[in-house]
């Protein structure tokens, strides 16, 4: 796997190969996987990346049973494997610690025949670049700031997959401005303390929720809304009073090390997920979502498999010839499965935070415990 910089459109690097290439525009989670998909069908991969290396910033991802069934078609399951840790017993709470309800993790584990796990995010995407290293025959070109989106598929013999996120140029080249990024009004807050808090779950209060997970041995994972707060010290002084270790996983987390990022969803849903016979949308290119139901990263991979699995069953000798088809094959699998999903966070999302918790709580405490 190479490293190059390009300042062209990208173009250039993946017409004229004949059947079966490929450029894939992003390379965080969705667009890695998506390499390793087509590379694995027989494709030979591009990937167009604005960075200038490798995006390993953030915390910890939620992995489903579904999305690690995707890794292992993939590939990768082993490698999610090695790192990933289980998500077991995590309750919803209110602020002065009293239980509400259990998550569903049991029954999530019972129905799958293996736990939900969470994993660092610079392990997934270095299991993902480790994978794409073995694999060969994709080039990564970082530092590509893509200028001209609808010049990739001039030609009639290349794949064009935008993964490049919520504000995806590839998005609006092929599919217009109907669609776009649109705030919810909610500032968010993660980072990872130093200590493993024996409690996970989350709690919620009056308009805000802070949630823990475990990520890896000896540190947890953390989350925070807080609407009024702009710093950190506002932020700690708005759970001061919330049930232990909150106040001590905010205040043992260096500052320097939080990333606060304004809650975005992408708004209204797209009417279809492909264009022009030759270019599909995965990941938050095509259904960004409010993070409450902790899916972002199963969804992208699910787009990531399923698409590839559509491309590769064309064969490989068919290459584009069967674009069409497989892009349509893909749509209709993924769009309203990642949509109801993106709907469902939203949701969650306003339930979680609303304004009259009363209420709300009386309605979780009808959950199972």
């Amino acid at each position: 796997m190479s490293s190059e910089t390009g300042t062209g459109t990208g173009t250039e690097s993946v017409r004229g190969r004949g059947v079966g290439t490929a450029v894939v525009v992003g390379a965080g989670v969705g667009g890695l996987a998506t390499a390793i998909g087509l590379r694995r069908a027989g494709w030979e991969v591009t990937v167009l990346e604005r960075r200038t290396s490798p995006d390993r910033y953030g915390t910890a991802f939620g992995i489903h049973p579904t999305a690690q069934a995707a890794l292992d078609r993939l590939g990768l399951g082993d490698a999610l494997r090695a790192r990933a840790v289980p998500y077991r017993d995590a309750r919803i709470r209110r602020p002065d610690g009293t239980v509400l309800a259990a998550l569903p993790l049991e029954r999530i584990e019972r129905k799958a025949g293996r736990p939900e796990l969470l994993i660092s995010r610079p392990y997934l995407i270095d299991a993902l670049l480790a994978e794409l290293d073995r694999l060969g025959g994709v080039r990564i070109e970082y530092g590509h700031r893509l200028t001209d989106a609808a010049a990739l598929a001039a030609g009639p013999d290349c794949l064009v997959v935008g993964a490049d996120g919520i504000n995806s140029v590839v998005r609006t080249a092929y599919f217009g401005h109907r669609s776009g990024p649109r705030p919810i009004g909610t500032v968010a807050w993660i980072g990872i303390a130093g200590f493993e808090t024996g409690l996970h779950g989350e709690t919620w209060g009056d308009g805000r929720f802070f949630g823990m997970t475990p990520v890896e041995p000896g540190r947890t994972n953390w989350y925070a809304t807080v609407p009024e707060a702009t710093t950190a010290r506002e932020v700690r002084a708005a759970f001061a009073d919330w049930h232990d270790p909150v106040p001590r996983v905010l205040a043992e987390t260096d500052p320097a090390t939080w990333i606060r990022y304004e809650m975005r969803h992408l708004h209204p849903a797209l009417p279809t997920f492909v264009a022009d016979g030759r270019v599909a949308l995965v990941g938050d290119a095509a259904h960004a979502m409010t993070p409450n139901l902790g899916q972002g990263t199963c969804t992208a991979l699910l787009d990531a498999e399923a698409l590839t699995r559509a491309v590769a069953a064309t064969g490989t000798a068919g290459g584009p010839a069967g674009l069409p088809g497989a892009l349509r094959a893909y749509d209709t699998e993924r769009r309203r499965s990642a949509q109801r999903v993106a709907f469902g966070s939203r949701n969650l999302h306003r339930f979680a935070t609303a304004c009259r918790p009363a209420l709300r709580d009386a309605l979780v405490g009808l959950l199972p415990g």
